[in-house]
């Protein structure tokens, strides 16, 4: 992908908007929406069309590392609204005949040209094998997971729930990759994940911590680019 992601155009300047407070909204509420609307990314988002500014994270992350290439095979974990696989799908050209990208999340998403989109929780144990049928029995070569937890606003609690999804999403990296293989994923940076890392580091041969500029500051997140599948033993 070309062009500038950085977000921080001179039209982002002194736009800032307050939220006048609702009788019935909360506090946390009213903050939510404020950044929302005062978000560059949030804004860029609605003006190039992509379902939500997650999709930019992607972006400058591919700008660098150069995980998406034609005709590649790609798996989307917790893919709702559909920001990363809207972007992947032209990428590796992906299409309805020929769809090489296969996205699943419990929320409805809308459809995506390209996309075998399954509403399906990824922690039901028959989530692995639907995905894998859906790319029509081929491995991925790609695995790409921008799962979170629903936040409870305790640090530690969010961080181990997110570290939770992490390692089930390395497993089914790890179970169906193929050789030479990538595998993305979120997580919150707090000390649980050393261990599922570890097990990475013998599993790729190349690993890398990424926090793009489109992830807030103040966000615990970051991303693990795990590059070179070793194979499963």
């Amino acid at each position: 992908m070309t062009g500038n992601s950085s977000g921080r155009g001179s039209g982002d300047r002194g736009m800032f908007q307050r939220v006048k407070t609702a009788r019935k909204r909360s506090n946390s509420s009213t903050l939510w929406l404020q950044r929302q609307l005062n978000d560059p990314y949030v804004r860029r988002a609605k003006a190039e069309g992509y379902r939500s500014r997650a999709a930019f994270k992607l972006i400058e992350i591919n700008e660098k590392h150069e995980i998406l290439k034609p005709g590649m095979r790609v798996v989307d974990l917790g893919c709702a609204p559909g920001g990363w696989s809207q972007l992947t799908a032209p990428i590796v050209e992906s299409t309805d005949d020929k769809p090489l990208v296969v996205g699943i999340d419990y929320l409805e998403v809308e459809p995506i040209p390209g996309v075998v989109i399954l509403q399906k929780d990824f922690l039901d144990d028959d989530a692995p094998e639907a995905l894998m049928s859906a790319l029509g029995g081929h491995r991925p070569d790609l695995v790409m997971s921008d799962m979170a937890a629903p936040t409870t606003g305790h640090r530690q609690t969010d961080h181990l729930r997110t570290t939770y999804l992490f390692e089930i999403a390395i497993d089914f990296a790890r179970k169906n990759l193929n050789v030479g293989g990538s595998f993305l994923s979120k997580v919150f940076a707090g000390g649980a994940e050393a261990s599922a890392l570890a097990d990475l580091k013998k599993e790729f041969k190349s690993i890398v911590h990424i926090k793009p500029p489109a992830s807030r500051k103040g966000s615990p997140e970051m991303f693990i680019l795990a590059k070179g599948f070793k194979g499963s033993k």
